[in-house]
């Protein structure tokens, strides 16, 4: 018989309430009775069906893994809609503690939600840790207290914990495990995030969010009320060139990585190293005002990422990795 060890669900948001619905499934159910297979679809179609860019993408990761970086989604998916889609910080909060009571009992060799039914076998086959996941709770945890960051230090440590881990969980599955490779992964992963966090400052300040650090706001005599206007005036765009310069060469010194990754992963990891690059030359093309519209990249620019990534993961023979 089944030992019976459900935790009580809180209630969820409904996009996620959705995809199990969609799927005719609980959100939980008794210790282990969701099938390894059940549970594996659901992450494949959660990944495939919300982000086509996440799905083109791990077509160059070697076939064997692709499921498991699925399943690793469907975690990091589930972790940001309970953080972002609820409306409140305090429930985001109850909903974290309550999936990183999930967290902590899969690594105690118990499931019973269908991620982390689908998670187990990931984390067995290539005998990943639970930080990363830890860290990444973390830092969702951190959105619903932290709007404000001092200095660039503290800049970077969030994204040591909201970014650098999906690279390295990756890296897991692709069977790297060495201090070299996930330091170069983290510079990759963390200059995704500062893109991220320049091309977005108008809707950040909307969510009551700013992550520029405080001390580049005062050299360059910026206020808050300056992000809140409609056009960057000369100042703010003074700043989010020295933010785009900052991080261009953070991309730099995380680009040795795509040669130190055999086959056609490489490919993989150029590409989403060149994307967060394309954002920056987009705010560029803006002349760095990244308030009167939201720089993007666009369809033709990704059609371009994309076909190149392809063609030359599909035609490399993967030579090995140094």
């Amino acid at each position: 018989m089944r030992e019976n060890n459900l935790t009580a669900a809180p209630s969820l948001p409904s996009g996620l309430a959705q995809s199990l619905a969609d799927f005719g499934i609980p959100s939980a159910r008794g210790e282990g009775s969701f099938e390894a297979d059940e549970a594996g679809r659901y992450a494949r179609a959660l990944a495939t069906s919300h982000y086509e860019n996440f799905h083109v993408g791990t077509w160059l990761l070697p076939k064997p893994v692709r499921d498991h970086a699925y399943r690793i989604y469907a975690f990091c998916r589930w972790s940001d809609d309970l953080a972002d889609e609820t409306g409140s910080p305090e429930q985001s909060l109850a909903l974290l503690a309550w999936w990183r009571e999930k967290l902590d009992r899969l690594y105690e060799g118990h499931h019973d939600h269908v991620v982390f039914a689908a998670l187990a076998p990931t984390i067995a086959a290539f005998d990943i840790p639970k930080q990363p996941f830890a860290d990444l709770l973390d830092a969702f945890a951190q959105d619903q207290s932290v709007f404000r960051y001092p200095d660039f230090a503290a800049v970077l440590d969030y994204c040591r914990r909201s970014a650098d881990p999906v690279g390295r969980l990756v890296l897991y599955l692709l069977g790297y495990r060495d201090a070299e490779r996930q330091a170069l992964s983290d510079r990759t992963c963390t200059a995704l995030q500062l893109a991220n966090f320049w091309q977005d400052v108008e809707n950040d300040l909307v969510r009551g969010r700013i992550y520029i650090p405080q001390e580049d706001l005062n050299r360059f005599g910026v206020n808050e009320e300056d992000l809140a206007m409609p056009q960057a005036n000369e100042a703010v765009r003074d700043l989010i060139r020295f933010e785009v310069q900052r991080t261009r060469a953070i991309f730099a010194e995380g680009m040795p990585l795509r040669d130190r990754v055999a086959g056609r992963a490489r490919f993989d990891i150029e590409l989403f190293s060149r994307g967060g690059l394309a954002i920056l030359d987009a705010i560029e093309r803006q002349r760095f005002d990244v308030l009167a519209r939201r720089p993007v990249v666009t369809k033709l620019q990704k059609g371009k990422l994309l076909a190149s990534g392809l063609v030359r993961g599909l035609f490399s023979r993967g030579g090995a990795a140094r």
